[in-house]
């Protein structure tokens, strides 16, 4: 998802990210459970890492203060990154917001859910795709038959292959999926072991810009239904409307400022080391930036959208059944402290 995650240069690793929020989880439950100490809710969202709108409230503590308003603080636990591990922790209640695709939301509702989603930002249509080398004598979709193609599973990446061969009416089997984890695909696609990447801008911003790979299609040629989405525990909606809504807040009023001007969003706590964007990205990582949408309230042509892609999953097998996401939304301007 997309983002989705802001253009960070890295991705955590999936153990790493959920060990981390595991490890944090104690503590900060604690504090969440009881509303922290003096009436003081907190909200635990994964570190937004060096790029992005979050990690300059983070830096410049506008997110703190947007929430004393509702007398709520954030706690930063963890590592923002794939939505699969964030999901087992807002489950277990180690975790209270996190970011994600529908895809990704999708598949992890066909389980038992503990968490529902409360703002979604429309797809990616230039960050997200299908890459290949440039000069790959891959020219167009129907050349990935008989060829490896590296896709993350059950996720956006998986979505966007499948997509793009619904699209242009291959058959799943005729081109050979080889399932890794987004955060270790760069490598194995650079080494020429795959011969195309279906991919997001967390890692398309650094393969076109320091690998000599371009996109074959992307997020608008596959006609993408791809959103990004904000998912909450239920619990914590159920007992602090007042403190999602704030939240909410800031990202619909933060998430359009970074739209305006992606290049004062990069780098926010550092320009050097292993998540820097790096000069030769932020021009990719600016027009990507520029073309994304702004975190929105779920509307109801969304939530059609949302089950274009569930009764999809369900067509392709990636879920058993199909899954029905309207109960597990949230009307965000429903809640309390919404306008009226």
């Amino acid at each position: 998802m997309r983002t989705p995650a802001r253009f960070a240069a890295a991705t955590a690793a999936l153990s790493v990210a959920a060990l981390a929020l595991t490890a944090c989880g104690s503590s900060a439950t604690t504090a969440a459970g009881a509303d922290g100490k003096g009436g003081e809710v907190v909200l635990r969202v994964p570190d937004p890492g060096n790029s992005g709108f979050l990690a300059k409230g983070k830096k410049d503590g506008s997110l703190d203060k947007a929430l004393a308003a509702v007398h709520a603080k954030v706690v930063w636990t963890g590592s923002a990154g794939p939505f699969a591990p964030a999901a087992q922790t807002l489950n277990a209640d180690q975790l209270d917001v996190a970011q994600g695709s529908i895809t990704s939301a999708v598949t992890a509702l066909a389980q038992k859910p503990g968490f529902k989603l409360f703002a979604q930002i429309a797809p990616d249509q230039a960050g997200e795709g299908i890459l290949v080398k440039n000069g790959s004598p891959i020219k167009e979709v129907k050349d990935l038959i008989g060829k490896k193609v590296a896709v993350s599973q059950g996720s956006t990446s998986e979505y966007l292959l499948l997509k793009a061969l619904e699209k242009n009416s291959i058959p799943v089997d005729q081109v050979q999926r080889v399932y890794l984890r987004a955060d270790q695909t760069s490598g194995v696609f650079n080494s020429g072991q795959v011969d195309a990447w279906a991919t997001w801008g967390t890692f398309s911003i650094p393969a076109i810009a320091n690998t000599g790979a371009h996109f074959l299609v992307d997020g608008k040629a596959i006609g993408s239904d791809n959103y990004a989405v904000w998912a909450v525990r239920s619990a914590f909606a159920e007992q602090h409307p007042e403190v999602l809504k704030a939240f909410y807040d800031y990202l619909h009023e933060n998430g359009a400022k970074e739209k305006a001007d992606p290049a004062a969003y990069l780098n926010v706590f550092t320009d050097a080391g292993p998540t820097a964007i790096s000069a030769a990205e932020q021009p990719v990582a600016v027009d990507f930036g520029k073309q994304r949408a702004v975190d929105s309230p779920i509307a109801d042509a969304d939530i059609a959208r949302f089950e274009t892609v569930a009764a999809f999953y369900a067509a392709q097998g990636v879920t058993k059944t199909k899954v029905d996401v309207k109960p597990h939304l949230i009307d965000i301007n429903s809640l309390a402290g919404a306008a009226k």
